[in-house]
């Protein structure tokens, strides 16, 4: 089986306040075929900085089934030398969810360029913050991404 572009998330909530917002959002991506959940891990470190990691199965049954459908193929690909990385740079007292993601929609555009003999030699995020910062200096092209569907 080929994949598509797999990349890592690493999503925190300080003060242990995960509540469950995310899942009707990474629902609809999941649902849509856009991405798709190879692993998951969450995490927890407490306020003298010890770290738990769980899978899926070993959370709660509420938490469980709410992510159980987004999961449904998920592996264990993370090895506990990337849980203990993510556990180092994490807050104290916070919670965090480690995805592992294959970019689904991005199969298709990657197939086309290897078969024209190209390849990916960078790719980075950019975080949102840094992308309003640079729009606001543009508010023409702010208020067109704004405006798009």
């Amino acid at each position: 089986m080929s994949l598509g572009p797999v990349e890592y998330i690493v999503i925190e909530f300080p003060g242990n306040q995960f509540k469950g917002d995310i899942i009707p959002a990474l629902r609809e991506v999941v649902d849509k075929g856009i991405i798709r959940i190879i692993d998951l891990v969450f995490m927890r470190k407490d306020e003298q900085g010890n770290v738990s990691a769980m899978e899926l199965a070993d959370l709660q049954k509420d938490a469980a089934d709410a992510f159980a459908p987004l999961a449904r193929e998920a592996s264990t690909l993370f090895a506990d030398e990337d849980v203990k990385k993510v556990g180092e740079v994490m807050e104290k007292n916070s919670s965090v969810a480690l995805l592992l993601v294959e970019h689904v929609w991005a199969t298709r555009f990657r197939d086309a360029v290897l078969a024209a003999n190209g390849r990916v030699i960078a790719g980075e995020r950019i975080p949102k913050e840094a992308v309003d910062a640079a729009l606001a200096w543009q508010p023409e092209e702010q208020e067109a991404l704004e405006a798009a569907p």
